[in-house]
Formats: C-alpha cells, structure tokens, sequence
C-alpha cells in the first residue's frame, strides 16, 4: 500500500525531482495544491525553521505525513544572498527570470574568480504535525555563478549555477544525473537512509 506524503509546496520544479526520486518506493507524493492547502507564511530566520513550519502547516490540514524543503543559493560576493530569501530575491512575485536577472545585476562588478556559490538545502519530514523528532536533512552543492544564463533543465538559477568541477549549468544536467549529484537529491538520500534506520517501510503504515 502506498504512503501519500503531501508536499509542503507547490512548486512543480520541486514536486518533479521528489516524484522523480521517491519513484517506485512506494510513496505517493501530492502537492499541497492539490488539496487546496494554501502556503505557510515563512517567518522563519533559517532554512530549517521555515523547513519546518512549511511542513508543520501541510501536515496540520491534510491529516497525512509531510514533506518539505527549504532551499536557496548563497553568493559569497553577496555574503550569502540570496539565502532563504532566493524564492523572492527580486520580489513577492518574482519569477524564475526575475530571480535571475536581477542576481546577475548584483553580480555585475564581480570577475569570476568572486562568484562562488552554493545551493543549500533542508528536507524536513514528520509523521504527523506534532511529531516531536521530525527527520531533518541537510545538504549543499559547490558551484559558482555564470555570467549569462544556458539551458533549459531545472528551475530557479540553475541556468546560472555552474556545477564545481563540471563547467556545465545545473540546467544541462538530465534530471537522473542532476537528482544523483544535487544538494536535493543529497539530502533525499539521507533521509531515505533515516527511514530505512527507523525501519519505517514505504509499504508500512506511518
């Protein structure tokens, strides 16, 4: 029997690469969306903190086990913005272009050697909305931030992250590469490796 985790987002990018990697486990991954759960505000001061209160909220209303993540690109010559704010860098509604734009005007008097950065990201789960000892996760991915945008994989900067020791954009990489080496894809299989320590069974009731 599958486990129906609802996913503290709804953002498709994200809800891609956690179906893409929990595919054939036996967990059934529905975004928040579809059940009409709107977004937690996140007040949170850290990835974790709002992590958890994306979860908190998701699991409150839909009764069922939650998935979240916080995650956001550091940029050393930015001290590391955007960080949790990566979302709404260039505002409220700022799409993905937006973000992008707007981090490479910041970027403009920085030579290449100043544009290390990182994604960062932390996947928290609970079994229900009071769990006491939530599964946190964390994991980050080295790269550094291109000049110009290229390709058309992925979401967020990826058209801008250049993978450390690739020279290739995060948006080049096929999703089953890109879910193996990313900060994401990281994190997932820690929390996967904690599951199975736990000897929660996909196939078993939470």
């Amino acid at each position: 029997m599958d486990i129906d985790i609802v996913l503290a987002s709804s953002n498709a990018g994200k809800l891609r690469e956690f179906q893409q990697m929990l595919d054939g486990l036996g967990m059934s991954v529905v975004p928040q969306s579809e059940l009409a759960i709107e977004s937690a505000e996140e007040t949170g001061l850290t990835f974790i903190e709002n992590a958890l209160i994306k979860a908190r909220h998701a699991s409150l209303i839909a009764k069922r086990p939650a998935l979240a993540d916080d995650s956001g690109l550091e940029v050393d010559y930015l001290r590391g913005a955007p960080g949790i704010y990566s979302a709404r860098f260039s505002g409220a509604d700022a799409t993905d272009t937006d973000n992008n734009q707007y981090l490479l005007q910041r970027l403009a008097g920085a030579t290449t050697r100043e544009r290390s950065a990182r994604y960062h990201t932390v996947i928290v789960y609970l079994k229900h909305h009071l769990d006491p000892t939530p599964l946190i996760c964390q994991a980050q991915w080295e790269g550094s931030i291109a000049m110009q945008p290229l390709g058309d994989q992925g979401f967020g900067y990826d058209p801008l992250f250049i993978v450390a020791d690739s020279g290739r954009r995060a948006s080049e990489l096929a999703a089953p590469i890109k879910n193996r080496v990313s900060h994401r894809g990281k994190a997932m299989r820690q929390l996967l490796n904690a599951l199975s320590r736990q000897r929660i069974s996909p196939n078993e009731s939470l």
